[in-house]
């Protein structure tokens, strides 16, 4: 290999903080995983000049060099998977969903019935639509996050790789607000509450269906407000989930002896309401607020779908109580917050305690 077969490249402000091997991924598809960590391991892969390795996280305006091609086997690349282009109609479907937009994001008011992501036998979908929505912008959007095929609401697409990286930390990180709406079965006896129950996978349900599980759940909490109620058969609620399970709401919910309306799937016959209300789901992501990755915040609400709408109006619900939003007050204190506050209190005393046993004997 001579000095004039090695590649340089320039990292750009879209790669900024990736990982290498993730660069390889984006940039030179062909090059294996295997073939990378082979250069590294030979010190042929380095960045401005230093040996690198395949976890090594990027800067903007780092400089890499990387061997050659390897071209002893040329193995035929696999044909990619070529997207069938969008109808006008399809087009101008996609388009008529944005609520917000910007050079690094958008927002859509996703209508229930339409998946995020395709499936088995799911072919109508939003990541089938991002063509449409690529506008002015030099790449395909990226979907960061999901709403449930039957829920509505707020959901963010970013328009390039740094904002799909940053938004990606922001939802890891739980620094993202997302705030639902929900009609629910009954009336919770506590009118602003957490939720703190373990969730996983139900057996036996191929993971389609989730379930509270206290020994082997992962952590799932979420806080929920009563706006409005009528007697005791439905209330209208506010829903903020502080961690990202799949179903949490549903399951949490349901947990506590309120499916949400028109959730079959974790409420049984029991989640429909007579009286001409909708057989449809009533959960709703009503607004979500999220840093922005040059500088402010994005902060948007979605408005509720029509049979979401006529509920509401149905039941005789005033939807200016619902301005007040669930995470713009603090959380209640819990049980478990104040015996955490009690015990660093008293971790606090001690320590302050030694430090006057020792100043007292130097006096001494």
């Amino acid at each position: 290999m001579s000095e004039n077969d090695v590649r340089q490249f320039t990292v750009g402000a879209d790669d900024d903080g990736i990982r290498l091997d993730r660069w390889f991924k984006r940039h030179l598809p062909d090059t294996s995983f295997n073939t990378v960590s082979r250069w590294a391991r030979t010190g042929q892969l380095r960045i401005d000049g230093g040996r690198a390795q395949p976890g090594a996280r990027l800067s903007a305006g780092q400089v890499l060099r990387v061997p050659p091609p390897e071209s002893a086997i040329v193995a035929q690349p696999r044909p990619k998977a070529e997207r069938p282009p969008l109808s006008a109609e399809q087009t101008e479907f996609a388009q008529s969903l944005v609520i917000y937009r910007d050079k690094q994001a958008l927002v859509l008011n996703k209508p229930p019935g339409l998946a995020t992501q395709g499936g088995t036998k799911t072919h109508d979908h939003v990541d089938g639509l991002l063509d449409a929505l690529q506008f002015d912008g030099e790449s395909r959007p990226k979907l960061v996050h999901r709403l449930d095929k039957d829920t509505s609401g707020a959901l963010l697409i970013a328009r390039t790789a740094r904002a799909a990286a940053f938004f990606a930390k922001s939802f890891s990180g739980r620094t993202a607000k997302k705030v639902y709406w929900a009609l629910v079965v009954g009336i919770p006896d506590i009118a602003d509450g957490i939720i703190d129950l373990p969730i996983a996978k139900q057996p036996g349900t191929g993971g389609e269906k989730m379930h509270v599980d206290e020994a082997e759940g992962q952590l799932a909490r979420s806080r929920y407000r009563v706006i409005e109620r009528v007697g005791n058969r439905a209330a209208w609620v506010e829903l903020q989930p502080f961690t990202g399970r799949t179903h949490q709401l549903r399951v949490h919910m349901s947990a506590i002896g309120h499916p949400i309306v028109g959730d079959g799937k974790y409420g049984g016959q029991a989640a429909f309401l007579t009286g001409g209300v909708s057989r449809k789901m009533h959960l709703h992501a009503r607004r979500i607020r999220i840093d922005h990755p040059d500088g402010g915040q994005v902060d948007v609400t979605a408005e509720l779908p029509p049979h979401f709408a006529e509920s509401i109006d149905l039941l005789g619900f005033d939807l200016s109580l619902g301005n007040a939003m669930i995470d713009d007050t603090p959380p209640p204190v819990t049980k478990a917050d104040l015996k955490a506050k009690a015990k660093a209190h008293a971790k606090n005393y001690r320590k302050e305690r030694r430090g006057e046993r020792r100043s007292r004997g130097q006096r001494d």
